[in-house]
């Protein structure tokens, strides 16, 4: 599969899989939600393990990669869907748009990578400022959503962890196979998470709606968007394959207007234009100003 394409497919399935979380979570628990989707997603993915014929590795290297995997599985997902109850899926995407960030200052301590420059501080502070605006709206109005951007923070650090560590394994398997060895590993974690957090079915109150977005997240946010993220872990650097994150609060804000009437207020509109700028400037930031310095160096020289 061309990494480009399958860069556009993580994009697409991230920007609409908080809203399919907030619509799975309706009249389903959301510990029992996110098991059924990674339950079908380990299903359809074994069928398709035995007629594909791809080989799943079982040597030390391959199991450090699922378990690795599954951190950010499990603990990115569980937090997110308990989140689902106390804000939009346009806030859960914003927040975990600073997953780049976060991945950025983990792979220093994990991978030896280059410790942040001043812009790249100056763009986590305009971030953190874009989040600080959002959550002293929502905890200054007594609103629970202060509850779920702290489940959502969890989350989203879970995540970038989990990718760093992926990074971090010197092998070279299927996306196929990682992204169903770390279904192996999370489901079973799901089903405990159900037990201790539930532990009920309560099947005549599921929705049509609901249900139906476990279907799809089961069967792309689960298999073949992980299979595609994996895929581009693989090919690209843990803070490039993060810069999806830059993209998809836009989009899932917008979708979740759209499709779900969330109200998208003056403190989300203000903490989105600065956690998107700070992203930004922390990618392309270090980029554009040694351009600048050449050119004026340049233009002094010549």
């Amino acid at each position: 599969m061309p990494v480009p394409l399958a860069y556009l497919i993580v994009v697409l399935i991230w920007s609409t899989t908080p809203l399919a979380i907030v619509w799975s979570s309706e009249t389903v628990n959301p510990s029992m939600a996110v098991l059924l989707r990674m339950l079908l997603a380990a299903i359809i993915g074994t069928f398709f393990l035995v007629v594909t014929r791809i080989r799943l590795p079982t040597n030390k290297q391959a199991l450090k990669l699922y378990s690795y995997s599954a951190i950010g599985v499990f603990g990115g997902m569980i937090w997110g869907y308990l989140a689902s109850r106390h804000i939009s899926s346009g806030l859960m995407s914003l927040v975990f748009g600073l997953s780049p960030i976060i991945s950025g200052l983990l792979a220093q301590k994990i991978l030896n990578e280059a410790k942040f420059s001043p812009v790249r501080w100056f763009a986590f502070s305009l971030s953190l400022l874009g989040l600080a605006i959002v959550s002293w709206h929502n905890i200054s109005s007594g609103s629970s959503e202060w509850i779920g951007i702290a489940f959502v923070l969890l989350g989203m650090f879970f995540f970038s962890l989990s990718g760093v560590l992926v990074k971090s394994v010197d092998i070279n398997i299927h996306p196929f196979a990682t992204t169903l060895g770390a279904l192996y590993f999370s489901v079973p974690l799901f089903f405990i998470s159900w037990l201790l957090l539930d532990g009920e079915l309560n099947i005549d109150q599921w929705s049509q709606r609901s249900l139906s977005a476990i279907v799809y997240l089961g069967v792309f946010g689960s298999l073949i968007g992980f299979i595609a993220y994996f895929y581009i872990l693989q090919k690209l650097q843990a803070t490039t394959v993060a810069l999806v994150t830059l993209i998809t609060p836009t989009l899932a804000i917008s979708l979740g207007a759209i499709a779900n009437d969330e109200p998208v207020g003056q403190h989300l509109f203000i903490g989105a234009f600065f956690v998107i700028l700070g992203l930004a400037i922390y990618q392309c930031g270090d980029k554009f100003l040694q351009r600048w310095q050449k050119n004026r160096a340049d233009r002094i020289n010549g």
